[in-house]
């Protein structure tokens, strides 16, 4: 039975006075939110989507991934949307989500915002998120080279995100296959921004997740730091069923930034 196998690093960096950054690692869901930058209260909107998202995915267990990630994003966004309806001075936060869910043999990938997921195998680095912003539009459409992204004036400006809509676009929903030794890095735009795929594959080389993951997260201090940095690092192995709950990394370790942490419904999805 296939699960994750990994840990993961959350630093609020060398600029920013606090972290807006969440993270889960679990053994069937793994999760990053990034609350969007220059939004109200993008921590709120970071810890509660993160907390429904886990919550909701440890309550069912290995089931089927798209069920479950279209359920947990309809908690996350019903949560925040309560926690701008109970404080207007929320007005406007949002945050990214980038999470991976595995039922024993499947992996899917549930994807809003510009945080990232890479995929690696056999020493070979593949983005499997498509960054929602307008420098990636740029990309799309011709008028910017790939490389380009992380030096555009314009990278950090978010074209969808989870910001209380029920009416919103959604996450995107991409089936990635897995195998045995394979390894995903969950990162934020605050470790993308500023280390390049090439020193990213570099580090995923080394045989520690945990290693991994926090040798990232200094590359990106050392290179200013500039934004919250939060990198998980997952190994795909195979095992017997595990039950347990995960690390928490960043803003949803405290649960005053979590909106009304009892009304995630953790009923059938």
């Amino acid at each position: 039975m296939l699960r994750f196998s990994g840990r993961g690093v959350s630093d609020v960096g060398r600029v920013r006075p606090h972290n807006e950054d969440s993270g889960f690692v679990g053994p069937y869901v793994a999760l990053v939110a990034d609350g969007v930058g220059g939004a109200a209260a993008g921590e709120i909107a970071s810890a509660t989507a993160a907390y429904a998202v886990s919550a909701t995915a440890l309550a069912h267990g290995p089931d089927d991934p798209e069920r479950i990630i279209a359920s947990a994003v309809e908690a996350a966004v019903a949560s925040i949307r309560r926690g701008v309806q109970g404080d207007l001075n929320r007005l406007g936060m949002a945050t990214t989500l980038t999470a991976l869910v595995c039922d024993g043999s499947r992996v899917v990938l549930g994807h809003v915002g510009d945080s990232r997921a890479y995929h690696l195998r056999e020493g070979r680095l593949t983005q499997i998120s498509r960054d929602h912003t307008y420098v990636q539009h740029l990309v799309d459409a011709g008028q910017l080279d790939r490389e380009a992204r992380s030096r555009h004036p314009w990278r950090n400006v978010v074209l969808r995100s989870l910001d209380g809509d029920p009416e919103g676009e959604g996450v995107d929903l991409v089936p990635v296959a897995v195998r045995t030794g394979d390894r995903f890095l969950l990162c934020s735009d605050g470790l993308t921004d500023l280390v390049d795929d090439v020193r990213i594959a570099e580090v995923l080389r080394l045989q520690d997740p945990h290693s991994a993951a926090a040798v990232l997260t200094h590359s990106a201090l050392l290179a200013g730091g500039r934004d919250n940095i939060t990198c998980i690092v997952l190994d795909v192995v195979d095992g017997p069923l595990v039950v347990g709950d995960g690390q928490l990394l960043g803003a949803v370790c405290d649960i005053a930034n979590i909106v009304d942490p009892s009304a995630v419904r953790l009923g059938q999805p």
